[in-house]
């Protein structure tokens, strides 16, 4: 914006000099007209309106190129500014920032239920795949960003078993685990409570499992690190 009004400041400026010009012009002719001068200071007073003539045409061209010039530059900030709006939204779906709307979260504990004889422990534990099941059903529901005990949930998350806790993005969690999700609060919410679904299944076991759907929640941003070794960009349309 800077550059167009230095921009605008010389094409008015410009104006008011071709102005000038064409007041003394007029004036000028006008003089002519009027007085009763000697041939000398007439011929002066022609070359006089004849330069005068020519820096107006060329000051006239001049504010012509500086307005296609203005016009340009307008032209350049309006693409900027929807480069910007498109990368803030590369951004947002890779995960690298902050997000907050409404949504849910969900809140799981393992169980307090004693395993009775020649049943496993790890029947009463909250286990990756359970974590798995939960973000791929809010996917499914139109949730728009997901965090699993503060990490972002992006492509390349992995939720996978570390011994007693969960490996989030190489992060290892372990219980009370949270899932935030953003999303339409009601359908996210039917999603988990569908008959013999995911929540039925982990409570049947005793597994603390908790909904609270939110006016406004908090994702935060994505703080590993995205390194492409092997995958390369496609130009559109190449190899068809």
């Amino acid at each position: 914006m800077r550059r167009v009004r230095e921009f605008e400041v010389y094409v008015a400026g410009v104006c008011v000099v071709l102005g000038v010009l064409l007041v003394a012009q007029f004036r000028t002719q006008e003089y002519i007209g009027r007085a009763q001068l000697p041939s000398r200071r007439l011929e002066d007073l022609s070359d006089m309106l004849r330069r005068s003539d020519a820096e107006r045409g060329l000051l006239e061209k001049e504010v012509n190129a500086l307005r296609k010039q203005l016009a340009t530059v307008g032209e350049g900030e309006r693409a900027t500014e929807a480069l910007r709006a498109e990368l803030a939204k590369a951004r947002m779906a890779a995960g690298l920032v902050e997000v907050e709307g409404p949504g849910l979260v969900v809140e799981l504990d393992d169980s307090k239920r004693q395993a009775a004889p020649g049943e496993s422990p790890e029947l009463f534990l909250v286990h990756d795949e359970d974590i798995l099941k939960i973000v791929n059903e809010l996917f499914a529901a139109g949730a728009e960003a997901i965090s699993i005990n503060g990490q972002r949930v992006i492509t390349t998350t992995e939720v996978r078993c570390a011994g007693p806790v969960i490996s989030v993005n190489n992060v290892r969690v372990g219980p009370p685990y949270q899932v935030v999700a953003i999303g339409e609060p009601n359908t996210l919410d039917a999603a988990l409570h569908m008959r013999d679904g995911i929540l039925d299944t982990l409570r049947a076991w005793g597994i603390e499992a908790k909904v609270q759907k939110m006016t406004s929640v908090r994702v935060p941003t994505y703080k590993g690190s995205l390194y492409f070794q092997y995958a390369k960009s496609v130009a559109e349309g190449a190899g068809k």
